[in-house]
């Protein structure tokens, strides 16, 4: 049997620019988009202004059409977005002025919205990646506050099994710090994929490292260093799908091939080449395309498929597109 990966779109996100670094997932069995954040005024010009958001969107039927004018509890992004049983977890993330270490749950009910707080991170952190493996969420990389001159590296895991769930701070990945890495999980695995380090140089200028190595963590097992990837992924779409018989793809992000590149304004856009990678035989090709281009946003596994809801198209340019993937067996 063959595969193949069919791309379709949802009703877009009720916005007319969309959002970059927002929360999304599933909570009974309704895709929910929250926060994030946008340009404010001319995106081309310097300093970059952003706008924070508080804003959550429910699309309860693939057809349409989306519910807004739910609110979380305050504006936020770039955290991480987990869906669980009990509704999306969202982790970390910042706003204009810091970043959080506060965790919670969003829960749609009865049309409206709950929250609910869970246990805090150790530290504040955005820019992290996570996944799901079992009842435990998995937290890795990010940055400390909006100042911060380095990369985190850590490895949190938050076990939502018990009546009151707890965190844990587990040995990290043998590798580099960093954040805006793409996470993926199969099995009792997770697995860490690129990112970009951060230090500041000799003359006081933020440093940003691309990285190309990967590893891979399993449930009693430990730290193991993975091939690298054929390119660097950085802000992919994350946690990652699971595809196939034993496949994560990698769908874009930025490559850090045209960081840069001047006019911004003209920059040509993300990555749009898929990579594949074998969890079985440690192994990355080429899965073919996207049909578009997009980075920091979330992936989200919704009604046995993937979606990848708004995000950034290229740098200060979002989208409030919502694409779908279906894979099909032939």
């Amino acid at each position: 049997m063959t595969h193949s990966i069919l791309w379709s779109q949802l009703p877009p996100i009720p916005d007319g620019e969309g959002f970059v670094g927002g929360f999304s997932g599933v909570s009974a069995g309704a895709l929910v988009v929250a926060g994030g954040a946008n340009v404010v005024g001319d995106r081309w010009a310097e300093p970059l202004q952003k706008k924070w958001y508080d804003s959550v969107f429910v699309l309860v039927d693939p057809t349409g059409p989306w519910l807004s004018g739910l609110k979380p509890q305050r504006p936020v992004g770039y955290g991480v977005s987990i869906t669980t049983e009990d509704g999306l977890v969202c982790t970390g993330g910042r706003d204009g002025s810091r970043h959080f270490a506060e965790v919670f749950r969003l829960q749609w009910r009865d049309a409206q919205m709950d929250y609910t707080e869970l246990p805090s991170l150790p530290r504040t952190s955005a820019n992290a990646c996570g996944a799901l493996i079992g009842q435990t969420i998995y937290v890795a990389g990010g940055l400390e506050t909006p100042a911060a001159t380095n990369t985190i590296r850590n490895f949190w895991a938050l076990d939502l099994s018990a009546a009151a769930p707890s965190l844990r701070e587990l040995q990290p990945w043998p590798g580099p710090a960093r954040m805006l890495s793409v996470a993926g999980a199969r099995e009792r695995s997770f697995y860490l994929f690129s990112g970009s380090n951060v230090s500041e140089g000799p003359d006081g200028a933020i440093v940003r490292d691309f990285c190309r190595d990967a590893y891979g963590f399993t449930l009693g097992q430990g730290w193991r260093r993975l091939a690298d990837l054929p390119r660097v992924a950085v802000a992919a779409p994350t946690p990652v799908p699971a595809v196939r018989e034993a496949e994560l793809l990698v769908l874009g992000g930025d490559d850090g091939s045209l960081m840069a590149f001047s006019p911004i304004e003209k920059h040509l856009g993300f990555q749009m080449d898929i990579l594949a990678y074998d969890v079985s035989a440690d192994h990355w090709r080429n899965d073919g395309f996207l049909p578009f281009s997009r980075a920091t946003t979330p992936a989200v596994s919704w009604n046995h498929r993937t979606v990848i809801p708004s995000g950034e198209v290229k740098p200060r340019v979002r989208t409030p597109e919502v694409w779908m993937i279906e894979e099909k067996g032939k």
